[in-house]
């Protein structure tokens, strides 16, 4: 690698300046985290567990649902026209029993009480034209264990199991109005019975979610819990009577007051305040060294000599520079930044924005060797027509764009390359293998294009040698020396302050040793 260094006008106090700079520099090391501090004494507090066994009392409101049919009330009572369809609100209260570990997801939970399924069917008209109506008071003690599980072991619950009734009331009120054609017609009186044929015990299931929140806090020993449930208990099962094909279905909404006993929380054992100790660290700051204002050098890229194509096209891609036939006298291969958009801030871009120039760089020298010949092998595994026809592509933009006789350019297609991506046997990675050997293969026996003193089918383009840049040369870094921050600091940063107050700031590091590029703090 040769370097040109070229001093510009300033370069010559370049040393005064960059120390009357750091002379006025406020560095100071910061401690994020890691420093060992003293412990804070805490007020000892008592918790509580959540409660394992809870007890209390149900509350809730049935909102019952009749479907089916009912006529034949009782032995004695058969109504002229049927009932379908009706609905009312019943009581709820039964007491409750709860098991719930505070650190699993499941446990259950048993309630036993009064269970009205009260309502009122929709009115009727009999074939007298007169209204006709009927409302029951059904009463049953309900026995109904649950299984209870919450799923984010929150106070949100699902529950769900069977349900056990015992009939304890089955009357109902059956009236039948006048017929409003006729006025002086005399109503009838109210029918107050029972129904005949009732099923005295009904086995069904419900199914239910409910949240708990706690009245009391874990502080306290004896804690209260309120919790509002909803749950559905499904028509299958819940037949009143044996006969005819009356159901209920009910939606219950209610809320459970709970009390439990909680288990003390063991504590922790009682930390003795630590003393802080002051580390030891030893912080130095070294300028960069004197330094031109800028620095050229010329930097050599090797280029390969494949062109890769698109699976399915043998058109040259896009990601190649192509240029038009009057940009060719501008063309340069020591000059390439024209030819693409600038992102020279490292040589792996700069290395791309060679190859991407490969064609170019190629014309350029055939035409400039009016000599040289070069052989084109287009390999595909689509066959070698398809090889051929990319191989064509590249002939035809040198002779077309560069103006180089089609006689110096010779084309083959083949199905692989000469010497190929894809060896027998592989099993790895054979897609991209295979867009690997679908390429043109450029050779030439001329060193003006190929390396010099090589010949072969695998041998690269003779390299590009380009003129940059170097926006920061190791001798304008300013290094940091906090000799003994591994063992004091977990990390440490750094703050720097010019003479007009602006701060700037670097890092966290976690070594003792930290290198900034002199143009991070003084710019250009």
């Amino acid at each position: 690698m040769k370097t040109n260094t070229n001093f510009k006008l300033g370069s010559r106090v370049a040393r005064s300046y960059y120390s009357l700079i750091f002379r006025s520099l406020f560095i100071s090391a910061l401690i994020l985290t890691g420093l060992r501090a003293p412990l804070q004494a805490q007020v000892e507090v008592t918790r509580y567990t959540k409660p394992t066994w809870l007890f209390g009392a149900a509350a809730g409101a049935n909102f019952n649902f009749y479907r089916g049919t009912t006529q034949q009330l009782n032995d004695n009572l058969t109504v002229p026209a049927a009932f379908r369809h009706g609905n009312g609100v019943g009581l709820y209260l039964a007491p409750v029993v709860e098991y719930q570990r505070p650190d699993s997801k499941w446990g259950g939970m048993l309630q036993v009480g009064y269970d009205g399924r009260n309502g009122k069917f929709k009115q009727v008209i009999t074939p007298c034209n007169c209204p006709a109506d009927l409302s029951t008071n059904l009463r049953y003690i309900t026995v109904e264990p649950s299984l209870r599980f919450a799923p984010f072991k929150s106070n949100f619950y699902l529950f769900g199991g069977p349900r056990l009734a015992f009939n304890t009331a089955s009357s109902f009120t059956y009236q039948l109005g006048i017929n409003p054609a006729i006025t002086d017609q005399v109503p009838t009186p109210e029918v107050k019975e029972d129904f005949s044929r009732v099923n005295k015990t009904l086995v069904s299931m419900q199914i239910g979610a409910g949240y708990d929140i706690p009245l009391s806090p874990d502080t306290k020993e004896w804690q209260t819990v309120l919790s509002p449930f909803v749950s559905f208990q499904p028509y299958f099962g819940q037949d009143p009577r044996s006969i005819e094909t009356w159901t209920v279905s009910t939606l219950r909404v209610g809320a459970a007051l709970k009390f439990g006993k909680g288990k003390m929380i063991d504590q922790p054992a009682k930390v003795q305040p630590m003393a802080v100790v002051v580390p030891d660290v030893k912080f130095s700051v070294h300028s960069p060294a004197n330094i031109p204002v800028e620095r050229r050098i010329r930097e050599t890229f090797p280029i390969r000599n494949y062109v890769f194509f698109d699976l399915g096209s043998t058109q040259i891609p896009n990601r190649y520079v192509l240029i038009t036939k009057s940009q060719v006298k501008d063309f340069k291969e020591d000059r390439l930044e024209t030819f693409t958009p600038k992102k020279l801030s490292g040589r792996a871009a700069r290395q791309m924005t060679v190859y991407y120039n490969v064609l170019n760089i190629l014309g350029e020298r055939m035409g400039g060797n009016p000599s040289a010949v070069v052989r084109l092998a287009g390999a595909s595994m689509q066959g070698e027509k398809d090889g051929l026809a990319m191989a064509e592509s590249v002939k035809k933009y040198l002779v077309d764009v560069f103006g180089i006789a089609p006689s110096r350019i010779n084309t083959e297609g083949r199905i692989k390359p000469r010497i190929a991506s894809e060896q027998p046997g592989a099993k790895k990675e054979l897609t991209l293998l295979r867009e690997g050997d679908r390429r043109v293969s450029i050779w030439s026996e001329s060193p003006a294009i190929l390396q010099q003193y090589q010949t072969g089918d695998n041998v690269s383009l003779a390299p590009v040698e380009l003129l940059t840049v170097n926006d920061a040369p190791v001798e304008s870094y300013l290094k940091i020396n906090v000799k003994g921050a591994k063992e004091a600091f977990t990390s440490w940063s750094l703050e720097a302050k010019d003479n007009n107050g602006k701060m700037q700031y670097f890092g966290p590091y976690t070594e003792e040793y930290a290198s900034i590029p002199g143009r991070s703090i003084l710019g250009t």
